[in-house]
């Protein structure tokens, strides 16, 4: 293991000064990823359809002190989101949804636009330290000559490391970037559906209490 990490210090030594900028976009793009996978899965484990259900029955009954009072902590968003349209149903149902769906996803988005940065600027990064060090190693070949093309060919060796490192990079983050648009998009549609499904119940629910 030793060995193992010497050898990888000494070729991100040859990469140059750009190599720590590179690290520190790696650095910030797993601290978002995992950060976001872990806000992924305890939203999966609050998403309760029984809870939801439940809701939709007391809807349609109007029995909304009920939903309000017995709703189970820590809800998920799309209870939250039904919970928000209840609690300002008087000031309008639909709008209440729309604007507690719209902060999901908000929190939902977040970290999104750094992942996204660092895809484009990995390989900047990468391309800028390759040019620096092809610049290195041609300022050699113009003072040395071409007496030994084995330290220029190195040179141009050690630069083309921060392109693969600025490279891999974004192409890790982009793979995880897409995952996580992904979840986003399938939430918001989550989110649109169950309120128009609840938009009908509640309807429902204040036509049959008018009807009595």
């Amino acid at each position: 293991m030793p060995d193992n990490f010497i050898v990888i210090w000494r070729v991100f030594e040859r990469g140059g000064p750009v190599m720590w900028p590179l690290l520190l976009c790696s650095l910030v793009s797993l601290t978002v990823t995992v950060e976001r996978l872990i806000f992924w899965w305890r939203e999966s484990l609050r998403h309760n359809e029984t809870e939801i259900d439940r809701i939709f029955r007391c809807a349609e009954r109007r029995d909304y002190e009920n939903v309000l009072l017995d709703s189970s902590p820590p809800p998920g968003a799309v209870i939250r989101m039904l919970l928000s349209g209840l609690v300002h149903r008087d000031y309008g149902l639909r709008e209440s949804m729309e604007t507690a769906a719209m902060d999901e996803l908000d929190h939902m988005k977040r970290g999104l636009r750094i992942l996204d940065t660092i895809v484009t600027l990995a390989p900047l990064l990468g391309i800028l330290g390759t040019v620096t060090g092809i610049i290195h190693s041609f300022d050699f070949l113009g003072r040395a000559g071409i007496e030994d093309p084995r330290e220029v060919v190195d040179g141009i060796a050690q630069a083309l490391i921060t392109t693969a490192f600025g490279l891999g990079i974004a192409l890790l983050t982009l793979v995880l970037f897409n995952y996580l648009v992904a979840r986003v998009e399938k939430a918001a549609r989550t989110l649109e559906q169950v309120a128009a499904r609840f938009e009908v119940a509640y309807k429902r629910g204040c036509n049959a209490a008018a009807g009595r």
